[in-house]
């Protein structure tokens, strides 16, 4: 613990004197130097294009003549890929099925140099998959029509796939500067799984990240959180709406709750608020235009940008105004997206 708390105290007296930018731009640097482990629920984007041709004979429904397919990492798989994108060495722990979009997910790592060992390939299993449909014509812009899920069945606690997941994940834990939890609800991350991970891991004093749809409360043992306002009302059964002090109010009780040592709850157009025990809150408002292109994903970059950055020994202020960055980035681009080192870095000036 002692050690711990030295260095992280010798990087931060490093940045004495340095303006904010400067502080900013030394720990984006940084990230070239520390690794990641993912537990993540790993999913798959499928983006389908298609021509507008006429409307159906059969339905009140638009006939598309198909021109594009694309598949990429969603969910935590996004997550995973922004931190790779950041210069982060992710190590990814998850399950995916031995099919097409299992396969890709598998490749799509490979190629970008992500360890894929600790992914559990199962055969029969499906990969989550969310397939996007978006129509066109030649004078209009891309607009999803529909979108498609595929689920698997939730696997039993001891299966051993699973009992293989919790296996590599404490395997990667002591190379990890930090641990990030993509929760999207498809048991591959829960708070089970992550008792399990950490009852026999040495998780010690490195940052713990969550990232959970259904299951804020449920954790225990997590430092920080970034959920969506949205998220947060469903947590805590209550309305924030545009009520600053009610903000205030459910931000610090969710902190209380969950006993974090930080919290960033995202807004979307309004820029996200973090909080801390016995400071004020901190709001920041969005960075770029807020006429956005595509919030596809933009939750996973933030998570992992704000990972990334309190990985290095960076304080949550710091790290949430990176991943705010981060943010306005990426919604700017069509489609599950990611944020690159060098994006950041041209961002800060």
């Amino acid at each position: 613990m002692a050690q711990i708390e030295k260095a992280v105290s010798k990087k931060r007296s490093n940045n004495v004197g340095l303006t904010e930018q400067q502080k900013l731009r030394r720990i984006v640097e940084s990230f070239s130097k520390i690794s990641v482990l993912v537990l993540a629920d790993l999913i798959v984007d499928e983006f389908i294009f298609g021509e507008i041709a006429r409307v159906s004979r059969e339905a009140p429904v638009l006939i598309l003549k198909r021109r594009d397919r694309v598949l990429v990492p969603g969910g935590g798989a996004n997550a995973v890929m922004n931190l790779a994108a950041l210069g982060v060495t992710a190590l990814p722990v998850g399950l995916v099925g031995d099919d097409e979009a299992g396969k890709a997910l598998l490749q799509i790592f490979r190629k970008n140099k992500i360890s894929v060992s600790g992914i559990s390939k199962i055969k029969g299993h499906v990969t989550t998959t969310k397939t996007r449909v978006l129509a066109y014509s030649s004078h209009s812009s891309r607009q999803q029509v529909v979108r498609i899920d595929r689920e698997s069945e939730p696997l039993s606690d001891t299966h051993p796939a699973l009992v293989e997941l919790v296996a590599s994940a404490r395997e990667y834990l002591p190379a990890a500067d930090a641990v990030l939890l993509s929760d999207y609800g498809y048991g591959a991350v829960s708070p089970r799984i992550f008792n399990f991970v950490k009852s026999k891991g040495k998780i010690g004093e490195i940052p713990v990240t969550l990232d959970s749809r259904y299951r804020l409360l449920d954790y225990e043992g997590v430092t920080a959180a970034t959920p969506n306002e949205s998220e947060v009302e469903a947590a805590l059964r209550t309305r924030i709406d545009n009520d600053t002090e009610k903000l205030a109010e459910v931000g610090s009780s969710l902190l209380r709750l969950m006993k974090l040592d930080s919290l960033v709850i995202t807004r979307g157009g309004d820029g996200m608020v973090e909080f801390e025990k016995r400071k004020a809150p901190v709001h920041i408002p969005i960075y770029g235009s807020n006429q956005v292109v595509d919030v596809t994903g933009a939750g996973d970059t933030v998570i992992a940008t704000f990972t990334a950055a309190l990985a290095t020994g960076a304080d949550a202020v710091l790290a949430a105004k990176l991943a705010n960055y981060a943010a306005g980035i990426v919604v700017m681009k069509r489609g599950t997206a990611t944020v690159s080192q060098a994006e950041l870095l041209a961002a800060l000036e």
